[in-house]
């Protein structure tokens, strides 16, 4: 690198998947932030022309601020290391096995940590009869931002009817109760734990709708169970092979303990919009919004 600096960034924002909208949110934020830390930025919608774009913005760093298929699971992250660029969040393996969440929770047993009972089901199947005893959750294998999220409670009377949109297989999952709980990593360093508190379940709305949601952070729990929580992201993020930064989500049932900590997903895109919880346990730390995403660019400069 020769002492030079990054000072060209190309945020990558938008794309095809369902979570495009909130992409778009998160790339225009970090964008402006960048500007505001003195990167020459230029913002580039993700789509047919993505290759050509690039090139004409000819990058030191792409600062990915992509959600979704196409964006977190690798794909994008192939093709960056295909035309060598260097980019911001993980790298192919991670961001493959960490959006596959039937994968992520195999890597999680192997490595001790509790997860809940899951199945991957034909939809088809789901939709004929209980898959598990209620309460469940229907969800598909890869998607983010709670994105076609079913609850079925306990005592219901029929499987749920998903939507044509939901993938061909679901993944059913032991329903985990309890307080929601998450933790951000940024390089080698657990974070603050957030507690979200929402009326209902923590789905797309929740997340990103002003209001739809309110963060203790940090959390009211024991300083067991606190450091319980930042220890599991770590080694979350580590087990998966991530880069740089990630957020970890658990559920934690306090009836029963240490034993009742049960370890949800990792993200390794983190929202960065005005309601996202990255941000806000980057800003207990004392890491402002543009310092944390300067840290992102310079952690991808080095690698």
């Amino acid at each position: 690198m020769s002492g030079r600096t990054p000072r060209k960034i190309a945020v990558l924002m938008g794309g095809l998947s369902s979570e495009r909208e909130v992409s778009l949110s998160t790339g225009r934020g970090c964008a402006h932030a960048l500007r505001e830390e003195g990167f020459d930025v230029t913002e580039i919608d993700a789509g047919p022309d993505l290759v050509d774009d690039l090139r004409a913005a000819a990058p030191d760093v792409v600062f990915n601020a992509l959600h979704g298929p196409g964006g977190e699971d690798g794909v994008v992250q192939g093709l960056m290391d295909w035309l060598g660029y260097r980019y911001t969040h993980s790298g192919v393996l991670a961001s493959a096995l960490a959006i596959d969440k039937s994968r992520t929770k195999d890597i999680y047993r192997q490595h001790g940590l509790p997860v809940a009972e899951s199945r991957l089901v034909p939809k088809a199947d789901v939709q004929k009869a209980h898959p598990m005893p209620a309460p469940y959750v229907v969800k598909p294998n890869d998607e983010g931002s709670s994105v076609g999220i079913y609850i079925v409670p306990e005592g219901a009377s029929s499987p749920p009817i998903l939507a044509e949109t939901m993938p061909d297989i679901v993944m059913v999952e032991a329903y985990a109760p309890g307080r929601e709980l998450t933790c951000t990593v940024l390089g080698d360093e657990a974070l603050g734990v957030t507690e979200i508190l929402t009326d209902g379940w923590y789905d797309y709305e929740a997340k990103y709708e002003e209001g739809g949601s309110r963060h203790v952070l940090p959390a009211d729990l024991p300083a067991e169970i606190t450091e319980l929580v930042r220890d599991m992201a770590l080694r979350a993020h580590h087990m998966l092979g991530c880069r740089s930064i990630s957020r970890t989500d658990f559920r934690w049932d306090e009836s029963r303990g240490r034993d009742g900590l049960i370890v949800l997903e990792t993200n390794t895109q983190p929202g960065m919009t005005p309601t996202s919880l990255t941000p806000e346990q980057a800003a207990h730390a004392g890491l402002s919004f543009g310092a944390l995403c300067r840290r992102l660019v310079e952690d991808a400069w080095r690698t």
